[in-house]
């Protein structure tokens, strides 16, 4: 080598040194050390600036959103309304060892930490920017502020906020708040939020009856919810998660919450299978309506309900809905072609049961299904109970000691003329009913007139009274007040009321004549509030007597009337049939001394805008009372009653009334009542006469040859020829007389 090339190395050798030299004393240590400070310094400034600027939030609105619940009278859920499956409730509520369990599973160190994991926020932050998603790791006071104040958005900014609000939420708040805060908001599967829902999707019990075991499961369910539900988990995902509820058993030990031995005794509590979300389908709908009428008149508005949050516990009985919805389907539903027939398709049934010594609603069939027709048949209010009435103006001829035209007292015996479109005596507005299938009876006891629901002698019987003390019976006894003249026609039942309604004064009726208002809210709940319903008063509405003597009458159209359908030997009954006019509605109202229950058929048109014949209703002909609604009512009792009842009614002071004095040894009347006269069998066909054609229309019989009484003597206005009646309710009416004309 020359020495140029000497002297070109030793260059290139020194400048080489230089730049070495020159970056060592640019990156000394203390250089190094200087800027790793400036920078933890210029990071925790950043940070507490951050801790000043951010600001604990309002809770995020579907963190709080809720449902409610409403449950049958035992406790067991009847329907879920709202968007969230959730129920917020006080940690006291959830047991000890389940509140140890999701500690054990989710944050061991909870109870003596600062509410944050710092390695584990750093993890998760490193993963998101570097885009591989969200990471676990977090405090449970963490994932709380995740859920409760936050987004789920695996966002750097998100994170940061989660950190600084989780280190204020957790000076700010217990450990029991937050704890609380995380079991309400985390989501477990199974489209329930909260512990609450999730006790009861997976185990079907409400969370304070959780053990143990099944509170490990949760919690350990929390890491993944879709792959470990036990119903739909993978070989693998079973595996996961009998692992992971063994870890959270082994944590508890490990924290002295659980012993050695007891852990050694729990089994793996795999949970029930889903159920399908507990909408308003069939008859549950019906149900959370009602109830919701009533709570509105409680005072817990539609506003308190759309808050959510509530649990109402009804008085309906899950055992006699069922037995209710089963009769309506054995007995109407599965005959009907509901496809097929034009008839069929309009038929509407509805029922409403009642406990007649509370007033508790123990069962409510409101339509088909909710989902279909929205209209409740329970509780609408749009069509004429018809004959099921005639009681009540008897009661109120009982109540007000009302007499005949011609100076008796009414009771059982007391006689009437039964002559079909017979025009009423004593009323400014004229009335000439005709009875069913224009049959004359002619003299006739008040109890067979009701046996075989005489028009004729219901439509003297409420002039006799007046119609206004009849109305004002009927009010005390609960029939609203709607479309309710006060004329000799609403003898037939020519007012609206609906099943609802009418059970309410039967069982009035059947409670002595002491007051019956149904109810079906038992109770509302709610973490912040719990209203107790009033309490309906229990007045005297009419006397014991009065209403036992009705009863009387009653038990007489089951065992030898139109009702007969409704007998069978397995319980003591009474009962009246209806049928409106043109078959549009058919009702059979009726009770045992345990249970009250009206069932009635409405014919429905025009998507429900009109209102249509029955007649025809799965070809059975002419539609009425004694078919299928006293029909399902007998079903329904029978089963409701477990089979029948021993019990009988207690009946007291029954009033006879009084009857004209016998006739001449001469004379042949068809018929002659008596103080001890019973109804019977023979007083009418063997298939209901008020509900069927009778093959021959009986003609008047002669009166006796002593005076007849004023009631037989037609008044001075001359008659005007009725329209046709059906049914055993209201005959047409002539126009400009008492009522609406027929339609």
């Amino acid at each position: 080598m020359g020495r140029a090339d000497a002297r070109r190395a030793e260059a290139q050798e020194s400048r080489r040194a230089g730049k070495s030299g020159g970056i060592r004393r640019l990156f000394t240590w203390k250089k190094l050390l200087g800027a790793f400070f400036g920078i933890v310094l210029l990071g925790m400034g950043a940070f507490g600036a951050l801790y000043l600027y951010v600001d604990v939030p309002a809770a995020n609105a579907m963190a709080e959103r809720q449902s409610n619940v409403y449950k049958y009278s035992d406790g067991t859920v009847l329907a879920r309304t709202g968007k969230v499956n959730r129920q917020i409730i006080d940690l006291a509520e959830v047991p000890k060892e389940v509140q140890h369990a999701f500690v054990a599973a989710e944050n061991k160190s909870f109870y003596k930490d600062q509410g944050v994991d710092l390695k584990g926020t750093t993890r998760a932050l490193f993963n998101t920017v570097s885009g591989k998603g969200k990471q676990g790791g977090s405090t449970i006071t963490q994932q709380y502020v995740k859920n409760y104040y936050l987004t789920q958005d695996p966002t750097v900014s998100r994170k940061l906020q989660e950190l600084v609000i989780s280190l204020k939420v957790d000076q700010k708040q217990s450990k029991d708040e937050i704890l609380a805060g995380y079991i309400n908001t985390a989501y477990y599967g199974r489209g329930a939020s909260g512990i609450q829902a999730a006790a009861q999707a997976y185990y079907g019990v409400d969370a304070k009856d959780l053990n143990v075991s099944q509170g490990a499961y949760l919690a350990s369910v929390l890491q993944a919810p879709s792959q470990y539900d036990w119903s739909s988990a993978t070989p693998t995902g079973k595996k996961l998660v009998k692992e992971r509820w063994a870890y959270t058993l082994r944590n508890m030990v490990e924290m002295k919450w659980l012993s050695p031995s007891e852990k050694a005794g729990l089994e793996f509590p795999a949970p029930q299978k889903p159920k399908p979300a507990q909408g308003l389908e069939g008859q549950r709908g019906y149900l959370v309506e009602a109830a919701n009428r009533e709570l509105d008149k409680q005072g817990v508005t539609e506003q308190d309900r759309e808050a959510g949050g509530w649990t109402f516990t009804l008085t309906v009985d899950k055992k006699r809905q069922k037995a209710l919805e089963k009769s309506v389907e054995d007995q109407l539903e599965s005959k009907l072609d509901r496809e097929g027939s034009k008839v069929d398709a309009g038929v509407q049934a509805g029922a409403t049961s009642v406990d007649p010594k509370t007033g508790k609603v123990v069962a409510l069939y409101g339509g088909e299904d909710y989902i279909k027709h929205y209209i409740s048949n329970a509780t609408r209010q749009d069509y004429q109970p018809a004959s099921t009435f005639k009681p009540l103006v008897l009661a109120s001829a009982l109540e007000n000691e009302s007499t005949t035209q011609s100076g008796n007292l009414i009771g059982l015996n007391t006689v009437y003329d039964g002559t079909s479109k017979r025009p009423v005596v004593g009323s400014d507005t004229p009335f000439n009913p005709q009875n069913e299938d224009g049959r004359s009876y002619g003299p006739i006891s008040v109890q067979k007139a009701m046996n075989s629901s005489v028009n004729s002698v219901f439509a003297q019987m409420i002039v006799d009274v007046t119609p206004a003390k009849a109305k004002e019976t009927a009010l005390a006894l609960g029939v609203p007040d709607k479309n309710f003249p006060e004329r000799p026609a609403v003898s037939l039942g020519t007012m609206n009321a609906s099943t609802w309604d009418m059970a309410g004064a039967y069982a009035t009726l059947d409670n002595h004549g002491r007051k019956v208002t149904p109810h079906i809210v038992q109770s509302a709940e709610h973490r912040d509030r719990t209203v107790t319903p009033e309490k309906p008063k229990r007045e005297q509405a009419i006397s014991r007597a009065s209403a036992d003597t009705v009863t009387k009458a009653l038990t007489g159209v089951v065992d030898a009337g139109s009702g007969s359908a409704a007998n069978t030997s397995a319980y003591d009954a009474a009962g009246k049939t209806g049928t409106s006019e043109d078959n549009k509605s058919a009702w059979f109202a009726g009770y045992t001394p345990e249970l009250t229950t009206v069932v009635a058929l409405f014919g429905e048109g025009d998507g429900g805008r009109k209102q249509v014949s029955l007649t025809g209703t799965a070809n059975s002909g002419r539609a009425n009372g004694g078919g299928f609604p006293a029909r399902i009512w007998a079903d329904y009792t029978l089963g409701a009653l477990g089979g029948g009842s021993d019990k009988t009614f207690d009946l007291q002071d029954v009033e006879r009334g009084e009857a004209p004095a016998p006739p001449t040894p001469s004379s042949t009347p068809s018929e002659e009542p008596t103080e001890s006269e019973e109804p019977t069998r023979s007083d009418t066909p063997s298939e209901s006469p008020s509900e069927t054609t009778p093959s021959e229309t009986p003609t008047t019989p002669a009166p006796p040859t002593t005076t007849p009484p004023p009631t037989t003597t037609p008044p001075t206005t001359p008659e005007i020829p009725p329209l046709p009646g059906d049914g055993d309710g209201r005959p047409g009416e002539r126009p400009g007389g008492n009522g609406a004309p027929p339609q």
